[in-house]
């Protein structure tokens, strides 16, 4: 497919002016493809030539300002409109577009539970052109108004009220201006549960299949829904832009939740079947916060080219958190975004593919799809924390509110957003925004205690160029408890762009406790001071804070990654400290680098059966201190690790088999597929297990489940049908290929997985180019054989990138895997010669 230019976009933008666009889907056309018509109405500025995109199965006609043009002159997913006059023009085309499975464009998905089919748009970046024709580019907003033809039973959704007119024919309300990426259409026999709030309609939608699970948490959605709509009307002078405000959460979507205006969709994974952590639980409410700041950041004012991805993303995930916060029960958002997502930014940061949070210019939009990492993101949501805390938040608000007032309905950049910054402020927001947002990489910032008679000195040496704003804790021992820490005190210190390493005076005798970057304000790496590091391995728990924990949590996370920590040293402070952290957040977060990192990836063969007894003995631990019910979202964190952990099949096949954990909890379908896929990896069952299972659970997460076991049965028959799922038949879908890929690699199936390693790269690059890229990322996402910690990997993956020309989205992942799997061979050879 043709990728759209900058270039092209600005000569397209400067040429025309789109005002309106009439759409009409049939969706009763069979289970292959659905009927798109559209009329774009669209005014030319000058004389000359143009295109509009589209990707048909069939291109039936084509007609501008009535007169037929050459269906077959469609080019890829161009069609050239040539010789166009000065004024208004009038462009028809009528196709038949086939549905996908892969998440891209219009998905079809039939649930396995009952047989009902539903279908949705995702139409981000330039998948709009599998659904209907379009000049798709995201500063040439137009209204829409929209027809959609569905089958008897089924409700229509779409970004403004729906209306059924009879006969299965659905209306839309004409839309405002919005980006062609934003045009969502989600219809199916959906389970809804509607309300109002302020005057305006609220609703939440899923499979039936899920009707119960939704029912059973409508309550806690809507409240959050409500809470963070009252919020951020409190924070912004332009009320919410749309007439409607509908969450459908849809089967299969490859991202977390997609910001359509009016019409916001998310993964139904959201809606719980099993149980789950609070932490859980606040995470799907921080989604729905973050998608809601969209409607301003994104839809009200829209970026004008891709190179401004953060003006959307890191806006939103900033809101997200801070309105969470502000505004509901769940006042520790920052903890959790400290010890899990701001990890996504350092990691991505540190990689040859990072690149700025704000870059000078995007070339192409498959360059642009890259760029939702978390950069975008993490790093750019904690710069924006920081900016806060150097700007004021009064500043930053007022700043906010006229670049709204300023670019509502239209589209803004970079500059424009500094502009309405710097309108309310003295501080030099340019000179910010060239050092935190036009650079890449991540500070560290090293503490040195040096002690003088009756005070101690602080330096704060910064290997990197931003300016910070830090708050730096200091803690003692406490004089009854010695095994507890208290704070001193906070003290507020700025970091200038220039170097200035000097001296800060803390009053009084040597801390046993230093921590800069307390708080979390800042984006930077930090490293202790020997002493605070020796405290921090034997106190950490005791640390009165959880924030300051996730920053302590983060700092020897960050030391293992850079061959400064041993990884059993990590694993012993887990075991140490776990059992007395009072924040799940931080549990999580902990566990899950343990296990996932340290155990398969940054422990070589044959240390890892020490680390997984380690991590079974820690949950162990923690199963037996919450026999009591007092946490059940800890004895689930812990019952869960211990799973993924076990080396021996006895205890979770004990655990299958009664249906329940000693003391609780009863297994649901979570935690009996987790179960099974753990007795596949060891070869405790057969796939006789698996179809039983999949017979009790016939649902989607179900298929998904059997998918993984099957995949992940030592068994070479097994991977064989495995491997030729993923990479020859095309037949998976999205979820399932990834269910299939996530099962297939296996630390413990070395020997019989060595000779895929090999085929993996020729038929990644062979997948990704017939089947585009979501499936390419997933591919080189969950396919990737990670576990494969050696040179002989390394060179197969850097000759593909070099030699077999990977599209984009592959390239990428491909190029991130081989940047972790290198730190991971540094790892274990700093480990080893220690």
């Amino acid at each position: 497919m043709s990728v759209l230019t900058r270039d092209e976009a600005q000569t397209r933008a400067q040429l025309i002016d789109v005002q309106r666009y009439t759409i009409d889907l049939d969706l009763t056309r069979g289970a292959d493809t659905f009927d798109s018509t559209t009329v774009i109405g669209f005014t030319t500025r000058t004389g000359g030539d143009t295109f509009v995109e589209v990707r048909p199965a069939d291109l039936r006609s084509v007609t501008l300002d009535g007169h037929p043009l050459d269906p077959a002159a469609l080019d890829d997913n161009r069609l050239l409109l040539t010789g166009l006059t000065p004024g208004p023009h009038e462009l028809r085309v009528e196709a038949a577009m086939a549905y996908s499975h892969t998440g891209e464009g219009m998905h079809r998905f039939t649930d396995p539970t009952d047989g009902e089919t539903y279908t949705y748009t995702q139409v981000f970046m330039d998948d709009v052109q599998r659904v209907f024709a379009a000049f798709d580019q995201p500063d040439l907003k137009a209204v829409f108004d929209l027809t959609v033809t569905a089958p008897d039973g089924w409700t229509v959704l779409a970004n403004g009220v729906t209306e059924h007119l009879g006969d299965g024919k659905w209306r839309a309300a004409t839309t405002p201006l919005l980006s062609t990426y934003l045009v969502a259409v989600a219809a199916g026999p959906w389970h809804s549960v509607r309300t109002e709030h302020r005057g305006l309609p609220f609703g939440i939608h899923c499979r039936r299949s899920l009707a119960p699970y939704l029912d059973a948490d409508a309550e806690e959605i809507l409240d959050i829904t409500r809470a963070c709509y009252d919020r951020y009307h409190e924070k912004f002078e332009e009320p919410y832009p749309f007439d409607s405000y509908d969450q459908a959460f849809v089967p299969e979507f490859n991202a977390g939740a997609m910001e359509n205006p009016g019409l916001v969709t998310f993964r139904d994974e959201f809606i719980h079947r099993s149980a789950v952590t609070d932490t859980e639980r606040q995470t799907r409410a921080m989604v729905i916060a973050h998608e809601m700041a969209h409607m301003w950041f994104g839809d009200l004012v829209t970026l004008q080219w891709w190179d401004d991805i953060w003006l959307n993303e890191s806006f939103a995930e900033y809101m997200g958190y801070q309105t969470l916060t502000e505004a509901t029960r769940f006042t520790g958002t920052w903890v959790d975004f400290g010890v899990a997502r701001k990890a996504w930014g350092y990691d991505a940061d540190q990689r040859p593919s990072t690149h700025p949070v704000a870059p000078d210019a995007v070339p192409d939009t498959a360059s642009a799809l890259l760029n939702f990492d978390g950069i975008s993101y993490a790093k750019g949501a904690s710069a924006l924390r920081q900016l806060v805390a150097w700007l004021g938040e009064k500043d930053f608000l007022a700043g906010i509110n006229t670049h709204f007032r300023r670019h509502k309905f239209a589209n803004a950049t970079l500059a424009d957003f500094i502009a309405s910054l710097a309108h309310h402020t003295d501080r030099d927001v340019h000179a910010w925004a060239d050092t935190w947002l036009r650079t890449t990489g991540v500070d560290t910032l090293t503490a040195t205690v040096t002690e003088h008679p009756g005070q101690t000195a602080l330096t704060l040496t910064r290997d990197g160029s931003r300016p910070h704003r830090v708050t730096v804790g200091v803690y003692d021992r406490d004089l009854i408890d010695g095994a507890t820490l208290v704070r001193r005190e906070l003290t507020d210190l700025d970091i200038p762009a220039a170097p200035a390493d000097g001296e800060h005076s803390l009053p009084g005798p040597r801390p046993a406790l230093v921590v800069p970057n307390d708080q979390d304000l800042t984006y930077a790496k930090i490293r202790l001071d020997p002493h605070s590091e020796e405290t921090a391995l034997r106190a950490l728990s005791r640390v009165p804070d959880p924030l300051t924990r996730a920053v302590l949590w983060n700092c020897l996370r960050d030391m293992v990654r850079d061959g400064e920590l041993e990884p059993l040293t990590y694993l012993e402070a887990a075991r140490a400290h776990l059992p007395g952290e009072r924040e799940l957040a931080n549990v999580q977060g902990v566990l899950a680098f343990a296990r996932t990192q340290i155990a398969d990836r940054y422990t070589t063969p044959t240390e890892r059966p020490d680390a997984l007894a380690l991590l079974t003995d820690l949950c162990t631990d923690l199963i037996r201190r919450t026999e009591d019910g007092s946490n059940p979202g800890l004895r689930l964190t812990a019952v869960r690790t211990l799973i993924d952990s076990a080396a021996h099949a006895d205890t979770i096949r004990d655990w299958y088999d009664s249906g329940s954990v000693p003391g609780g909890p009863e297994l649901d379908p979570e935690l009996r597929w987790r179960i099974l896929g753990r007795l596949c990896v060891l070869g405790a069952v057969d796939d006789a297990v698996i179809e039983a299972e999949l017979t009790q659970d016939p649902s989607a997460t179900g298929r998904q489940g059997a998918a993984l076991c099957r995949a992940a049965l030592p068994d070479p028959e097994a991977k064989r049908a495995a491997w030729d799922a993923m990479f020859t038949t095309d037949e998976l879908s999205n979820y399932l290929f990834n269910a299939t890929a996530q099962g297939f690699w296996q630390p413990e199936q070395n020997d019989l997985l060595r000779p895929y390693v090999a085929r993996y790269f020729p038929d990644a690059v062979a997948v990704a180019h017939r089947r585009g890229p979501a499936i390419a990322d997933a591919a080189g996402r969950h396919a990737f054989p990670a576990h494969a910690i050696d040179t002989h990997t390394l060179t197969l993956g850097e000759s593909c990138i070099e030699d077999d020309d990977p599209i984009p989205a592959l390239r990428r992942r491909l190029a991130d895997q081989l940047d972790d799997l290198a730190r991971a061979l540094k790892i274990r050879t700093a480990t080893a010669a220690s």
